[in-house]
């Protein structure tokens, strides 16, 4: 298929490579000139306008950041896509934006699937991210043999919007994770026990989390928005989620540095106390 891929930051250029790599004939476009140089590097077609990229293709993937840059990216894809060409969003968004900008995309006769992805960077090397679609089927199963191309698996979950919610479902459990797994290893490390072989050893254990796996490449760069995110759809719900509210406040006290002294190094910090093994003395075991 003819795709344009709009944004080629890490995300993005990877995603371009795959696609490419899977036989689809890939034009990417990037405000910036330092990424559209560096995925030029990568074999990819790149152009000098966003209009230039869409004008032929038949998926647009959009691999932006915020709700106001995708409904930026899209709004310009409306002036120059071809009609039948479908707006695919990568970016973690809310619901109701995906639902005007799919609206959007009808009048103008485009489709329109929000599809954002799992696994993060290293998922995005690897070719195996987890993409959460929301849309028609017809859409869906349009776009789906281009999301293979970089994903392990396409879940169809609902309508357009369900892709964001699925994904904050998800969002919810990986942050929780984190300040479960942070407590927990730092519960570890105050008796002694070395953190990181205690997070070797929960991995085979029944309490491992796919988080605790892969949580050396956690960057703690969207804890905040996620959660308001989460916290926002329940409240529109009107669902009470009173442990997630915790995790809203917890998490902003991690950040990847924090995690990586409580792995490996003697002491870290954690709601203002300093988390380091106790003498034998204080009560400790060594």
């Amino acid at each position: 298929m003819k795709v344009s891929i709009i944004g080629v930051g890490d995300m993005g250029r990877d995603i371009a490579v795959h696609v490419r790599d899977k036989g689809h004939d890939v034009i990417a476009y990037d405000i910036s000139e330092e990424r559209r140089s560096d995925v030029a590097k990568n074999g990819i077609k790149v152009v000098e306008s966003l209009a230039e990229a869409v004008a032929k293709a038949e998926v647009h993937l959009v691999i932006v950041a915020t709700d106001e840059q995708s409904e930026t990216v899209t709004r310009e894809i409306l002036q120059s896509g071809p009609a039948g060409s479908t707006v695919v969003i990568l970016a973690t968004n809310s619901p109701k934006t995906m639902q005007v900008l799919a609206a959007e995309c009808e009048d103008k006769g485009l489709g329109f699937v929000d599809a954002p992805v799992v696994f993060g960077r290293q998922g995005a090397k690897e070719g195996q991210l987890g993409s959460l679609c929301g849309g028609d089927d017809k859409q869906v199963a349009k776009i789906t043999p281009v999301l293979e191309s970089y994903s392990k698996a396409v879940h169809h979950v609902g309508p357009v919007g369900s892709g964001q919610v699925a994904k904050a479902c998800n969002n919810m459990l990986h942050w929780a994770a984190c300040v479960a797994n942070f407590e927990v290893l730092s519960l570890a490390k105050r008796y002694g026990i070395d953190a990181q072989q205690m997070r070797e050893t929960l991995i085979e254990c029944p309490g491992t989390n796919g988080t605790l796996v892969r949580w050396d490449d956690t960057r703690f760069t969207w804890h905040e928005k996620d959660m308001d995110l989460a916290l926002d759809l329940a409240q529109d719900g009107g669902l009470p989620l009173p442990l997630f509210g915790q995790v809203d406040q917890l998490v902003k006290h991690l950040d990847a540095t924090k995690v990586k002294n409580l792995l490996y190094g003697p002491e870290t910090e954690y709601l203002g106390q300093n988390i380091k093994p106790l003498s034998k003395e204080e009560g400790g075991l060594n």
